[in-house]
């Protein structure tokens, strides 16, 4: 059975308001998170991730109510990222609806995160997030909404996530973040070609065409999309409609 590849909208909340901008900068107001989040949902998006792009900034915990309201009206998984820095902020953002938690900054800083949740509530609800800038040849983690270096390379990193028990990993290029240049292909297929969980290819993304070459060049499981559906320019429904005619296997609207 050929499982088949995922469409993701993205959601980056601040203040309880989407916002996007290029390469983590620049914000401008997107909208309504939950709003968007039905919007999507009803043009046959996949899941929803809500990354809450200033709590580990600010030193808080992820906004629960936005995620209570959200899952009461979503049917497919939502995922939820920001200020998750132990097993408790994620236990309360499950409880809240969230399917699965996006676990970032606070990975790199206690790395044991990861196998305390993946022990606690399964693999398959830890996804590690991973913001990665190019410098020469190689590709750096950076943490803190994309504002600081770790050092840590981010192929390696990557694999230890998943050694370490995250289910998923969700690839963001700082680079191309907001560009609309097409995804960072290869970083996204050496951190696919060492993973041995679902790799979610984040940043870049400027037309369906793009979104094909992160499936079938870059190896990624699913593609993630935000200011592309945020500018109205196409929606995920024609989206969809264009992989097909590629020939790429993606879940079509009921």
């Amino acid at each position: 059975m050929t499982l088949m590849n995922r469409v993701i909208a993205c959601l980056d909340v601040k203040d309880g308001r989407v916002v996007k901008g290029v390469g983590f900068v620049n914000l401008r107001d997107e909208g309504d998170p939950v709003v968007l989040a039905e919007r999507y949902e009803a043009q046959a998006a996949d899941e929803i991730v809500y990354l809450d792009i200033s709590a580990t900034n600010e030193g808080r915990s992820t906004l629960l109510d936005l995620v209570r309201r959200t899952a009461e009206r979503l049917f497919i998984p939502l995922t939820v990222g920001g200020g998750m820095r132990s097993v408790d902020d994620i236990a309360a953002a499950l409880r809240a609806g969230a399917d699965k938690i996006a676990i970032n900054s606070a990975g790199v800083r206690r790395p044991a995160l990861f196998t305390d949740a993946a022990t606690r509530f399964g693999s398959q609800c830890v996804v590690a997030s991973i913001d990665a800038q190019k410098t020469g040849d190689t590709w750096e983690v950076y943490v803190n909404g994309g504002r600081e270096p770790t050092g840590l390379d981010a192929i390696e990193w990557a694999s230890r996530c998943t050694a370490l028990g995250a289910g998923e990993i969700l690839l963001t290029s700082i680079d191309r973040d907001g560009a609309r240049t097409g995804y960072d292909l290869e970083l996204l297929s050496r951190v696919a070609g060492v993973s041995t969980v679902p790799v979610i290819a984040s940043g870049g993304a400027g037309s369906a065409a793009d979104i094909c070459d992160a499936f079938i060049r870059g190896g990624a499981d699913a593609a993630l999309l935000a200011g592309l559906l945020h500018s109205g320019v196409t929606d995920i429904g024609s989206i969809k409609k264009a992989l097909r005619a590629d020939g790429i296997s993606v879940r079509m609207a009921a």
